[in-house]
């Protein structure tokens, strides 16, 4: 920069300005710093620009899965929001042990991010709160446990009332459950918004109509199996999660049950049939947790900003449920 600042006749100052894109900028000044750049092929160096800052100009984002087409929608939005603030973005999977989470995590902040968005996956947060003086952080989809932060999640309980409520509008009194980690406090309330519509409806809850760990289609076709042979088995199903409903798709081919999931997936209202699925709109929760990592480094960061946020989600009624 000092070079650049030399060879064009201006401060260093000046030149930051005009990388900066700084509209006060004289246009004769801005032509010469713009020509010294090019003649000196200057690019900003980011790691002095770190130890200038403090924090690096990176928002960090850790998700159980990337590839899960939900956390891959939220770590989108927080890429295409986090690129028209100029900042880029460093993604990382947790997996689904909670012991790998610290970590993994402490590895990211160990860079001295700008933000850290959070799709949890652990049992204990607590010892995140040393790092909240210095970097905001933001849980997405999941609340943390003993610790209080900026948090977006959606409504999981009437959503999974919603979905229930859909499939009993259409006859069925035996509903399975079917969901993946239901410690997690997303399927937590999920059961518990399954379980409410039943009741709400004047049917017994059966927990033997829950079927947890469904992540894949080995373990989706051992769930229906077990399912399909209980005295009374379901006559139709609500999948608790995208990676559950997309698994119980491939195995439901040719032998169909009537089923709502919640979180749409890629092509879900392509296939034959077509799924009816509770829309949390992730990418607009990824935006969110962004914006609210830029809004939490202003000065006047804790002025009327709620520290949680529940989002209402809604249903996408297709053919599954018309069986």
């Amino acid at each position: 920069m000092r070079d650049v600042a030399l060879r064009a006749g201006v401060s260093t100052k000046t030149v930051s300005r005009v990388f900066n894109d700084d509209p006060h900028v004289l246009p004769d000044t801005r032509a010469l710093v713009e020509a010294a750049m090019r003649e000196l092929n200057y690019v900003p160096n980011a790691l002095a620009t770190t130890f200038r800052a403090g924090r690096a100009s990176v928002i960090g984002v850790a998700v159980p899965d990337v590839v899960d087409p939900f956390f891959a929608a939220i770590a989108r939005a927080v890429e295409d929001t986090a690129r028209r603030h100029g900042l880029s973005t460093l993604v990382t999977s947790l997996g689904e042990n909670p012991d790998d989470e610290r970590p993994a995590l402490e590895s990211l902040l160990g860079r001295q991010l700008t933000g850290l968005v959070i799709a949890p996956v652990g049992t204990d947060h607590s010892w995140l709160e040393r790092w909240r003086g210095h970097t905001p952080i933001v849980f997405v989809d999941r609340a943390p446990v003993d610790l209080l932060t900026d948090t977006f999640t959606e409504n999981d309980e009437a959503g999974a009332h919603l979905a229930t409520t859909h499939l009993l509008s259409h006859g069925h009194r035996r509903i399975a459950y079917v969901g993946d980690m239901v410690h997690l406090s997303t399927e937590t309330n999920r059961v518990e918004g399954w379980r409410r519509a039943l009741r709400d409806a004047g049917v017994d809850v059966d927990e033997r109509l829950v079927a947890s760990q469904v992540s894949d289609r080995a373990s989706a076709a051992s769930a229906l199996q077990r399912l399909r042979s209980l005295d009374e088995p379901p006559t139709a199903l609500f999948s608790a999660n995208a990676r559950s409903s997309m698994a119980l798709a491939h195995v439901l081919r040719g032998d169909p049950l009537p089923f709502v999931g919640f979180g749409d997936f890629p092509m879900a209202d392509t296939l034959t049939p077509s799924v009816t699925v509770i829309d949390q709109d992730p990418r607009r929760i990824g935006a969110l947790a962004a914006e609210r990592v830029f809004a939490r480094l202003q000065p006047d960061a804790g002025l009327g900003l709620d520290e949680v946020t529940v989002i209402d989600v809604s249903l996408v009624e297709r053919e599954s449920c018309a069986l």
